[in-house]
């Protein structure tokens, strides 16, 4: 009797033994890293199509071999990782920058209205000069004036941004083209900078912006798609295989998809406003697919530090009768916030100063109190310059800390004198959050900063600033370790997005995305981290970029 019990599963045993796997299409071999807590390292991983299949060690993995299977091994000195994903960029306008004029690292007045000139000249008339990403603090903190460009600009319209994108300089052409004069009125959220006699210098920050934005021509469709290729192969380069789009939602995204030309992973939403359409889209549409994703809206608290458009409980340190202030109403916003969260959708929203974060945390906290508990992933993106006090609320409210850690060693070089040393030991606050169980998300906020997610972690876990002033780090009680930084970038990342089950780590049953390193930044010196090289990233299975 036992014997008869016995043998069905005996025969399932046998059965299952025997059972022949389908060869994978591809076997990776090398020092893999996965960001899955139950299986952090493996020596080799199976892909199927675009999935993976099977990690573990090579001799398990071996098994999934066959005569068409693909072999690559890696030198164990080399470091395989799940693919990065940068949870705030902004991508389109970030590709038309990749072709536009470059002031970043212009350290002088010369060498900025040098650059401006040299690339007027390439242009015909009549073409507008966008982008540029100047940052004023590289030549001591003059803000440039369009006196400075006028007489190399004349027949081409300048509109060029500060690299924080709160703040750009119009040249007297582009104020023509928008019918500005000196008489313009200030604007709500938003402030135009005159001089003494009275003259609009050029310089516009944030809201003001707009009076400007709707005299520069749409672009073609044609330019827009070369932009979004430009970005993404940038990504690529850069070991990036998906990325959060803060730009809005752009046709030229569709457009790539449909042609099947999507090389880089996107969720991007529509500006708060708009949430009412973004909600019909999905409903009539569906959120899209593992390429193209929509689902979050984006609004702003306030401006930035740089522009000293931040809105802070105290004054600025430089200038005392200045504390920044709101882009938006915190009536306007609660009224968005609540709404659209009502409606299911994913909030996203840009606070820096230390009032700005407060008042989001409030609004948020009370819309979730209103509209009852959902899995809901508020984000707040930036959030640099914290109150102590507010520190703790983000994990009780389970708001996630989208931040940029970059912008840590940037911004390091200059803002204690803006705000001051007490202020700056909870700007980018990394480890006082992590510390207190706040998911903890990176991004590049690129083309503000670099889309270079191995510069990302060399900040968060260096905080050596750009100027070398501090080896040590700036207020380097707020680094991180390697394993921190990754996750922040993987598996936390593909969390904040709602697509930890699908991306994020390297486990069975997830996509194959994943980028080779030409070192492994756990056992090299943290300063050395940003001299590391991509050697392959890879998207589904397919490889889309290769150091030659």
């Amino acid at each position: 009797m036992k014997r008869l019990l016995l043998f069905p599963a005996l025969a399932f045993l046998l059965f299952s033994c025997t059972e022949k796997k389908q060869p994978a299409d591809q076997i990776i071999i090398g020092k893999i890293w996965t960001a899955n807590q139950q299986q952090p390292w493996a020596q080799a991983l199976a892909i199927q199509g675009d999935t993976l299949v099977a990690i573990g060690s090579e001799i398990e993995i071996m098994k999934w071999k066959g005569d068409k299977t693909d072999l690559t091994r890696f030198d164990t000195a080399q470091l395989i990782l799940p693919g990065f994903i940068d949870t705030h960029t902004h991508f389109v306008e970030a590709g038309f920058a990749l072709s536009s004029v470059q002031l970043r690292d212009a350290k002088s007045k010369e060498e900025f209205v040098q650059r401006i000139g040299d690339f007027a000249m390439t242009l015909k008339p009549g073409t507008w000069i966008m982008g540029g990403n100047w940052d004023h603090e590289n030549w001591g903190g003059e803000l440039p004036d369009r006196n400075w460009i006028d007489a190399i600009t004349p027949n081409n319209p300048v509109w060029v941004n500060r690299l924080d994108g709160h703040m750009s300089l119009a040249n007297s052409a582009a104020l023509k083209a928008a019918g500005i004069s000196n008489d313009v009125k200030q604007v709500i959220g938003g402030a135009i900078v005159k001089d003494r006699t009275g003259r609009v210098t050029g310089i516009f920050k944030d809201n003001a912006t707009d009076l400007i934005n709707k005299a520069v021509p749409a672009p073609s469709e044609e330019s827009e798609d070369n932009a979004l290729q430009a970005a993404m192969d940038y990504l690529a380069e850069h070991g990036v295989t998906s990325a959060h789009s803060m730009y809005g939602f752009n046709s030229s995204f569709e457009r790539a998809h449909a042609a099947n030309k999507m090389i880089t992973r996107v969720y991007t939403g529509m500006p708060l406003d708009l949430w009412k359409e973004l909600k019909n889209k999905i409903d009539t549409q569906g959120s899209g697919d593992k390429w193209l994703k929509i689902g979050c809206l984006k609004a702003f608290v306030d401006g930035a530090l740089g522009s000293h458009t931040a809105a802070f409980f105290k004054p600025y340190s430089d200038s005392p009768k200045d504390s920044g202030f709101f882009i938006t109403s915190e009536d306007k916003l609660y009224k968005g916030i609540k709404s659209a969260d009502s409606a299911g959708l994913q909030l996203m929203v840009h606070a820096i100063g230390d009032k700005a974060i407060n008042r989001l945390l409030n609004i948020f906290e009370k819309a979730e109190k209103e509209n009852g508990e959902r899995d809901r992933r508020f984000r707040i993106e930036h959030l640099q310059h914290i109150q102590p006090s507010d520190i703790p609320r983000l994990a009780k409210l389970d708001v996630i800390a989208s931040m940029q850690p970059y912008h840590a060693i940037d911004d390091g070089r200059w803002a204690e004198k803006i705000i001051g040393k007490e202020r700056c030991k909870t700007t980018y606050a990394f480890r006082s959050l992590m510390d207190a169980n706040t998911k903890v998300v990176f991004g590049s906020d690129w083309p503000v900063a670099p889309a270079i997610p191995l510069e990302g972690i060399y900040a968060a876990v260096t905080r050596r600033t750009l100027d070398g002033k501090n080896p040590e780090g700036w207020f380097s009680e707020q680094k991180i370790s390697v394993e921190q930084a990754l996750k922040a970038y993987t598996i936390d990342a593909a969390y904040s997005s709602f697509d930890e089950k699908i991306k994020g780590s390297l486990e069975k049953g997830k996509l194959a995305d994943l980028v080779v390193l030409d070192q492994n930044i756990f056992t090299i010196a943290p300063e050395k981290i940003r001299e590391v090289n991509v050697v392959n990233t890879l998207v589904g299975g397919k490889m889309v970029y290769q150091r030659k």
